[in-house]
């Protein structure tokens, strides 16, 4: 959110307040807590009628300082909170001072703060400066009837911010202001499912807000050398984690909020949906998957869309039995059939739904404030919404599901979940606000956590959109509603790339896009790029997505990549790990294996797969692509060809062929290659 307008005055109706000076700066434990008074203090009498702001100053981790910034203490905490590990503690950190200041130091990473005069203090790894809170940065601002807690950290010339979720536009949110509140936007607009108020930077440290409602980031926008971000409250609490390097501190980060669980190593194979308004029904299914066999074209994952249900009833977690009377002996022929199931499910209980009366009935849906259940007639009529913060909606929620499972289905498309109003009351008193973006995580982790204790946790896997911070523990995520056209194939990748570097794993997308229906030679191209993403979906809004609907070519090359796929496993198993142990995504950013590399630092068109293998999906009719290639021997995965970086490229590709280099010996991508022949 704006406040300023320019350097020298605010913007109308807004008032502020900020910390002038240091009054106080004392050791309370294992804490460094720094006063600020909001008055320059002549006489005594000046200490009448001013604000005090608190800076304190804790490590839960060595590398890693946690500041919270109070006015007015004695407030209540609000629900609900960021499920962080809050038992880390880091024996190590020291409280020091000289003549000037007083620092926290905690590994590499120390803050410090000057004893006396301005309210600033620094954060330096290894004796270096690599970010401040200047004079000025932290303020309580009144705006209308709302009070907002701000914070300002510096920025370095040249340094490049990244991150905040899976935002489509630039990779680089330099210049950017960007909310932090899920939205169904699709993904051609500022607004995203999945909004992560952790961001980190070039210079190889990261920050992460603590507060799950909305955070209005202003990188490098609002004040061009500072990231600011706002939260409407008396306290703003963040973490800054020291790296040294962008993939040291996404496992700093994801230490503090979970780490991504390990995908089945089945879902890593070709996901065939029926499509969403598409008429399908079990014959049709199982036609799709004998000629998708006859073709050899290996389906591991059969998903049903909306339509599973009856109209007008979602979710009733009823099969419609009008198209599938049988439905646990058509589960059993499918994977009779090689194949797993997955279904389409939403948070939201319409009306119509036998559902309805008993969420209504046991207190299970959210109310208004009036006590009436909320009802809105968006996406279905009448529908209510499951409150997932009362413990036995989630048990009746996940008990519709467990009977589905043991019928055999394998796992739930966890759709929707952003549309969360806030005009409503929680059963635990949650904030409305607070708990806009955090359903989307009480929603998968309820889904998740069904399914590991029915299927086991080797065998869980949601293939879900919206999420929040420590929405990766529960993979896999998609990126939600793109359209059959190449821009928005690359919206999709900077999307993926985005959440990447906000700590999640696993990623999808809609191959050849959700909207339209595409040409076939984007259908190919798009192929390409699915099956070299960490999951692999075929999935429509009004068209199914099967290869010979497009053209007879069209079926050579989902089979020549998808075999491809088959016969990198082993490398996709190994990055897979790495993100479970790590918190590193599958699909990198180039910054994250090549963080030295000035060139790498705007790159959003080509990626890292697992931190050998670079891809540059192809995004032109022409087959032409231009990409570049960092330090090193590169070898190309398809032709055997040597090259040379750093250098950039511009080559001409075939439908069977994209830039996919391995960098030199790193991985085991070039050994599981050997013998692959592809069956052009």
């Amino acid at each position: 959110m704006k406040f300023n307008f320019g350097h020298w005055q605010w913007l109308p109706g807004t008032q502020a307040i900020w910390p002038i000076r240091v009054v106080e700066v004392v050791a309370e434990g294992e804490a460094l807590v720094v006063s600020g008074y909001s008055k320059p203090v002549r006489a005594r009498g000046d200490f009448l009628e001013g604000t005090i702001i608190t800076a304190r100053f804790t490590s839960p981790l060595p590398d890693v300082i946690r500041v919270q910034l109070t006015h007015f203490k004695g407030r209540q905490e609000r629900l609900p909170v960021f499920d962080l590990d809050y038992d880390l503690h880091n024996p190590e950190a020291r409280i020091g001072r000289d003549d000037e200041s007083a620092w926290l130091e905690a590994g590499r990473l120390r803050v410090r703060a000057p004893l006396t005069g301005e309210w600033q203090y620094t954060f330096e790894r290894d004796g270096q400066p690599v970010t401040s809170s200047p004079p000025g940065a932290v303020a309580l601002l009144t705006h209308g009837s709302q009070t907002y807690l701000r914070e300002q950290l510096a920025l370095g010339v040249g340094e490049t911010v990244y991150g905040l979720g899976e935002h489509f536009g630039p990779l680089v949110k330099n210049g950017q202001a960007l909310e932090m509140w899920n939205e169904d936007g699709g993904t051609d607009s500022e607004w995203a499912y999945k909004n992560v108020p952790f961001y980190l930077t070039s210079r190889g440290y990261g920050v992460l807000v603590n507060h799950p409602g909305r955070v209005g980031f202003e990188v490098g926008s609002h004040h061009v050398g500072r990231v600011q971000f706002s939260i409407a409250d008396h306290r703003l609490e963040y973490y800054v984690f020291g790296g040294p390097t962008p993939k040291e501190t996404l496992e700093q980060y994801t230490a503090l909020s979970g780490r991504p669980a390990l995908p089945p190593a089945w879902s890593f194979g070709l996901w065939l949906s029926t499509s969403f308004t598409t008429n399908y029904n079990e014959s049709a299914i199982l036609g799709y998957l004998e000629r998708m066999r006859a073709l050899e074209i290996p389906v591991s994952v059969v998903h049903f869309d909306c339509f599973w249900m009856k109209e007008l009833t979602w979710c009733s977690f009823l099969w419609d039995k009008r198209n599938f009377p049988d439905p646990a002996g058509m589960l059993e022929r499918i994977r009779a059939a090689g194949a797993r199931v997955c279904v389409w499910i939403n948070p939201y209980i319409a009306e119509a739904s036998p559902l309805f009366n008993e969420g209504t009935a046991e207190n299970y849906l959210l109310r208004r404030p009036d006590g009436d259940v909320y009802q809105i007639d968006l996406w279905q009529p009448g529908m209510g919404l499951v409150d997932f913060t009362n413990p036995a909606a989630r048990q009746w929620y996940a008990g519709k599901l467990k009977t589905l499972v043991e019928m055999g289905v394998d796992t739930f498309k966890t759709d929707f979940g952003e549309r969360i109003p806030t005009e409503v009351r929680y059963h635990n008193g949650s904030d409305p606000e607070r708990m806009h973006n955090y359903y989307a995580y009480l929603y998968n982790q309820t889904v998740f956590e069904l399914l590991e204790e029915v299927r086991g946790q080797d065998e869980a896997v949601v293939f879900a959109r919206s999420a929040t911070c420590g929405g990766q523990k529960f993979p896999v995520h998609w990126g939600g509603d793109c359209s059959s056209t190449y821009p928005s194939m690359a919206e999709s990748l900077r999307g993926g790339l985005s959440l990447g570097l906000s700590g999640f794993g696993f990623w999808s997308h809609d191959i050849s896009g959700f909207i339209g229906t595409a040409t076939p030679d984007l259908y190919k191209r798009w192929v390409a790029f699915g099956l070299l993403s960490s999951h692999s979906r075929l999935h429509g809004n009004d068209s199914p997505r099967l290869p010979w609907l497009f053209d007879e070519e069209s079926v050579d090359v989902l089979r020549y990549f998808t075999r491809l796929k088959t016969h990198l496993e082993p490398y996709f198993l190994d990055a897979a790990g790495e993100a479970h142990e790590h918190g590193w995504p599958m699909l990198r950013a180039m910054i994250l294996e090549f963080p030295a590399d000035p060139a790498c630092q705007y790159l959003e068109t080509q990626y890292m797969l697992g931190s050998a293998l670079l891809v540059a999906p192809v995004f032109d009719p022409s087959g032409e692509a231009i990409y570049y290639l960092p330090a090193g021997e590169w070898r190309h995965l398809l032709s055997g060809e040597v090259a040379f970086g750093p250098s950039w490229r511009r080559d001409r590709h075939d439908a069977f062929s994209l830039p996919l280099w391995v960098h030199g010996k790193r991985g085991t991508a070039w050994e599981c290659l050997q013998g692959f022949t592809g069956g052009k």
